[in-house]
């Protein structure tokens, strides 16, 4: 399993127009036969922060998904919403075992 998390931080006028584009893709995203799981989590205290949790089978999985129109759609539409480069940082499946996705 190869797990993401993407720090996104949006500009304040932007807030509602990020979230759609995003939950759009990640909507899609789930329907990717590579893709486990995709979450869109948002900072309580930081309204402006987002956290996109996705999980993908294995690295083959991801490199798709960088491919599909949806997400090459989601990096064109909100390139000008964000107020700072994202980050990405990747992770390792501990528990539960992959084969509970």
């Amino acid at each position: 399993m190869h797990i993401l998390h993407v720090h996104v931080h949006v500009k304040p006028e932007h807030l509602d127009g990020f979230q759609t584009a995003t939950v759009e893709n990640a909507s899609h995203s789930v329907k990717e036969p590579g893709c486990a799981r995709f979450d869109v989590v948002q900072q309580t205290d930081d309204p402006t922060r987002f956290v996109l949790v996705e999980f993908y089978r294995d690295a083959q999985a991801l490199a798709a998904h960088r491919e599909t129109p949806h997400y090459l759609a989601w990096i064109e539409r909100v390139a000008d919403m964000l107020a700072e480069p994202r980050t990405r940082t990747f992770y390792r499946n501990v528990y539960p075992g992959d084969d509970a996705f």
